[in-house]
Order: C-alpha cells, then structure tokens, then sequence
C-alpha cells in the first residue's frame, strides 16, 4: 500500500472517531431517553392488561350469555343493584357454576300418523317438521323445515332488573311422558325453578298443543313478563312444487284478528305490518302447507314481516314477533301461556273441522287459507264445488274422470241459461235479412244516416219482440261460476301429484313439451315448457269462438277487427294460462267442448223457420216496449234531435 493510501485512511479514521465524539448524547439526553423506553413499556404493558380483561370479559360473557338462566333465575326482588361493574361480574361468574355441567345439544323425535317433529335440546324449539302423507316435487320426503337455518323459535323473559333471558342458545332437558304423545323440554336451574315447553301431538293430528311454564320466578319477573311472554318465530318457506313462479303467487302470511275477518300480506312484495289489535292466529304458508301459530288468547301486540327470497331452494323469508298474554297461579308460583301449532295441508275441509261445535264468533276459519276467490263469490266453491268435488272424489274414481264428470254436471246446471242465450242469438240471426234491408234503406257513415239506421233497427226488434242484451245477461249469470272453478282448481290440494293421461300433476303445469334454452320472448312468457292441455283448450276455443261469432251475425256493421278479437283473446288466454295447473286447463278444454256440444244439440232441435214466423205473428200484436227499450228509444231521438239542432246552427253560423 503506498503512502497516499494511508494517510487517506488514517484521515477518514480521524474524521469518524471525532464525528462519534462530538456527537455523543450528553447525560441530559441520556436520561430523556430511558424516560422514553420506560414511558413505551409502561403503556405496553397497560395494554396487554386491557386486552387480557377483555379476553377475560369475553369469555365470561359468553359462558354467561349460555348460562343466564343462572343468574336470572337466582336474581331476588329484595338484593340491590350492585353498581360497581366488578363486583357485579363477579357475582355472574359465580353463578355460572351452577350450569357448568349443562348436557349436550341433542335431538328428540315426537310422531304421531301424520306428522313427525324434531326437537332440540338448543332452545327447546322445534327443529324440523316432516308431513308424512306428502312428498316433494321430485320425490323427496317432505319438510316444512329441517335445519337451524331455516326455522328459528325463541322466548325472551326479562327480569326486575330488565336482564333478559333468550331461551334460543340455552340447553334444555328432554323429558318424555309416559304415554309417548307428549315431550317437556325443561330448562331449569336451582330448586324448584325452570321453564318448561311442552309440546303435545294427538293420535292422527296436524293440530298439536304447545305449553309455556314458567315456574318458582313469578316474583322476580319484570311487570312486562308477569303480563306478556315476547315470542319469535322464523321461517323459510321452501319450494315444494314443480312451478315455483306459480307456487309463489299463492305463497303468503295470513292472520286473523280476533272476531274478525282474515287478512293477508302481500305476496308479490316485501312487507312488514304492526299489528296493535288483537290478533288470534298467524300463519306461514305456501301454496299447499302451513306453519300456523294459534294463541290460546289472542295476541296483544304482532310484527309480521314477509321477504322474497332469490335463493332457488327457498321462496319467501317469515318472520314473526308477538306478545302473548300470560297467565299468573300465585298459589303454584305459576306463570304460563298457551298455543297451538298447525303443521299440515293447507286443505278446505281439514281447517274447517276445527270449528266444528264452536260460536260464530269464537271460530278460527283457518280454511279461509285456501284462497277461493273474492268475497263475493267464494261461496260458490264452498257450497256447490267443493261438496260436489268431495263427492266424487268419495266414489273412488280417478282424478281425470272426477273433472270430467263435475264438469260436465256444471254444464248441464247452466245448459237453461245457454238455450237463453241460444235463442236470443238465433232471433237476431232470423231477422237479419229484414236488418240488411234497413242498412240499405238508410246508407252511409254520417251521424244521421246512422243514428236513422239505428232507431229504425230498434224500432224492428222491439215490434217482433226481440231483445239484443238477452242473450248476454245468461252469459254474464254464468260468469260466477266460471271464475270461482278459476280460483278452486289451483287451492285444490287433491290434485297435487294425481296424474292423468300425459301430466303427471294435475295440480301445476304439464310439460310434455319442454326446453332448458332461453328463448327470447317465448321464455319471458312461456317459461320453458308448452303445456299440452293449454293448447288444446286454445285450439278448441278459437274454433267455437269463430262459429259463435259467425252465428250472432245480425247483419249489422260491426267495428273494424272485431271479426279477429276471438283470436286474439284466445292467444292471449294461451300465454296467461300456460303455467297454470294442468287440471284447470283440462276443465276449460272440457268446458268449451261441452259447450260446443250443447250448442249443436240445441240447433238441431229448434226450428228456425218456426221462430221467423212466431217473430213475424208478433208485428200483429199490440207491444208494449219494455224499460230497457223505451230508454233506448228515448236516447235515441233525444240524440237524433241533439243532431238536428247542432246541425241547423251550423248551416245558420255558414250565413
């Protein structure tokens, strides 16, 4: 190494050893600094401490929070708040000692004929509920639910100290009757306190009896408690049909105030509704099953809420708060409510059982969940369809054949008011050369011409005795019935799974014809399915449609298109129905075809040449117009005259 070289590094050894001198901290800094570490350690420790109490705290809460019964059963109404928060945890770790060898969840099964209930340990609610007389769409055994996602029940009771007990996590304790038909699930804790649930399921019943007991509490109940029990329940309702857009449709809550009517949320929406006034029942329903709830006293207070869902399992979300009133046994140190659980078929005559034997205004009218139609027409179904369907269906015949025979009796019930109506038709066909005549007599479009041509035509019937609106009142008298057969079909749970011919559920759409693809527009309107016993009800529709409109020609213009409006209602007929149950459009296949028939028996018995001649004899005879007739007439010449003067006015303003 050369000269140069050590004395460069000798110099930058000089440079840093004076640089690290004259930097050096002095014992001020020196003892800033540890004031510093000591200051960083300090609060390090502080929050190690915080966050092992709140470990600490957490986990307490969480075994108390599964243990509260404990404490809330343990509370006296003579012991002081206890303000300090420590103390105050103290005494709750404490008396989780007395839970600390609580069982495991575990399940216990409760079955009669009909249904078979699941019931945890978790909550002492209901867990899953099977329908054993029924099945899926695809053949699965049914449940209204089976899981812990898709039911929730729960009970909250709250103390003098406002603390509040959730039986939903809590362990409860299986006990099972001798008999078999009932299960107390009993929460308990000390001497002589707990709560029992118990649940008990007749021989050959959907309707089971549901008991709240709360005993050896009632003097450290908080006064809410004492008068009303707060209940939740949730449901999922799942999809057990083949067409869940029309399952859907009929798929809603219902409930019932107490002596009144029953009500219903909608089922196209999400909706919440309070409900202040007494309600006796809430129901959870899909298009053919129910999860209702009945208050042995109705409800005080009631929250409702209803959610569409979009998950392909599951149709609509329920939920349901209410307050039910409880009754209070001092000699017992009793407090208690009770219910009635309905899980079962949403059928007519099984809901109407229930009210057998009791007051007008006592009675549930759970079948009021079967949808019927309005008001003003239910009582069709429920006094002519339903008894002559369950008559049928008494004789053993097979499913197709019943629709056949009760519709053709509809038929031949309303066949008088069709000849009506045939007639009137065929008195109009009879005087239409005589109407022509009148259209020569009087042509053009002018107001006048065509007002003239109107009166004169009038003026015709009303000599010979004929009436136009007679045949459409026998039409409008039938209507009725026909739309309450609209609202039966798709309520009527007995067509569920009953096959016929090519449909294999005559309770929703048949599918003989089907695709996976989206097809625009058809999809959107369609679905993916063309439905056999639609198109035909379609195709025999547009035929009779063609020849009845043929047959009513009176000979008078009629507006532009009204010769294509058959078929255009007739399509439209076909996308609206197409998704319906496969027995409704049976029954309009079969409706239209008797009607054709009928039609053609009555032509071949009248006499047209007769009813010309009846037509004509009547010219003879004084004829006194009817109420209908003389308005008509008097509207006409008071708007023939209305004519007139606007038309004098005219020509005088023209000068």
């Amino acid at each position: 190494m050369d000269r140069n070289s050590v004395i460069g590094l000798l110099l930058i050894a000089a440079i840093l050893i004076g640089f690290s001198i004259f930097n050096q901290p002095s014992q001020k800094q020196l003892e800033e600094e540890r004031r510093r570490r000591d200051s960083i350690h300090l609060v390090e420790m502080h929050r190690v401490a915080e966050l092992e109490a709140q470990t600490q705290k957490n986990t307490v809460s969480e075994v108390s929070e599964n243990n509260a019964v404990s404490d809330f059963f343990n509370f006296q109404p003579t012991q002081t708040v206890v303000a300090d928060s420590l103390q105050e945890m103290n005494q709750i770790s404490d008396s989780l000692l007395i839970n600390a060898k609580a069982p495991i969840e575990e399940t216990v099964v409760l079955e009669n004929e009909k249904i078979r209930l699941t019931l945890s340990t978790r909550g002492g609610g209901i867990k899953s509920v099977q329908l054993k007389d029924y099945l899926r769409f695809n053949g699965d055994p049914l449940y209204l639910f089976e899981t812990e996602d898709e039911s929730r029940f729960n009970l909250d009771l709250f103390n003098r100290n406002s603390i509040r007990l959730s039986t939903e996590d809590q362990i409860f304790i299986p006990i099972r009757t001798d008999d078999g038909k009932a299960v107390i699930m009993r929460l308990q804790s000390g001497e002589g306190q707990y709560i029992d649930f118990v649940y008990t399921l007749p021989t050959d019943e959907y309707m089971m009896n549901f008991d709240v007991r709360v005993v050896g509490m009632r003097n450290g109940l908080h006064p809410e408690s004492l008068q009303n029990f707060r209940m939740n329940w949730e449901q999922k309702v799942r999809q057990q049909e083949k067409g869940r857009t029309f399952e859907n449709r009929f798929s809603r809550i219902h409930y019932k105030f107490d002596r009144q009517d029953v009500k219903r949320l909608s089922e196209t929406k999400n909706e919440t509704v309070e409900l202040s006034d007494p309600v006796r029942w809430f129901a959870f329903k899909s298009q053919f099953f129910t999860s209702t709830v009945i208050g042995e006293r109705p409800f005080n207070n009631t929250i409702l809420t209803s959610n569409l869902l979009q998950d392909p399992n599951y149709l609509k979300s329920y939920k349901a708060e209410v307050w039910a009133p409880a009754t209070i046994d001092a000699n017992e140190d009793l407090v208690s409510a009770g219910f009635n659980f309905y899980f079962g078929p949403v059928h007519f005559n099984t809901l109407r059982a229930y009210d057998a034997g009791v007051a007008s205004d006592e009675r549930l009218k759970l079948e009021e969940l079967v949808f019927l139609g309005y008001r003003w027409l239910s009582w069709i179904n429920k006094w002519f369809v339903i008894p002559l369907f369950d008559y049928l269906l008494s004789l053993g015949w097979g499913m197709g054949l019943i629709i056949f025979i009760m519709t053709l009796i509809v038929k031949i019930v309303v066949s008088p008011l069709t000849y009506k109506s045939f007639m009137s038709t065929a008195k109009m066909r009879v005087l239409r050369p005589q109407v022509q005549e009148l259209e020569k007599k009087y042509p053009g479009q002018d107001r006048e011409m065509m007002m003239k041509r109107q009166q004169a035509t009038m003026e015709l019937y009303n000599r010979v005795g004929a009436n136009p609106m007679s045949g459409c009142l026998p039409m409008l008298i039938q209507m009725p019935v026909l739309i309450s057969l609209f609202f039966f079909f798709p309520s009527a749970i007995e067509l569920r799974q009953q096959s016929f011919l090519w449909a294999s559920d005559l309770s929703s759409y048949d599918d003989l014809i089907s695709w996976s693809a989206n097809i625009p527009l058809i999809t959107r309107f369609l679905g993916n399915h063309i439905s056999i016993f639609c198109v035909l009800m379609t195709i025999t529709n547009v035929l009779y449609m063609r020849h009845t409109m043929a047959g009513a020609d009176t000979g008078q213009q009629a507006l532009p298109g009204m010769k294509h409006m058959p078929i255009f209602m007739s399509v439209f007929m076909f996308f609206f129905l197409n998704s319906y149950p496969a027995g409704l459009n049976y029954y309009y296949f079969l409706s239209t075809l008797f009607t054709v028939i009928i039609m053609f028996i009555i032509k071949k018995s009248v006499d047209e040449k007769k009813i010309l001649a009846q037509l004509e004899a009547n010219k003879n005879k004084p004829k006194k117009k009817s109420g209908f007739m003389a308005r008509l007439a008097e509207a006409q010449k008071l708007q023939e005259q209305q004519a007139r003067e606007r038309a004098k006015a005219a020509t005088k303003g023209r000068r």
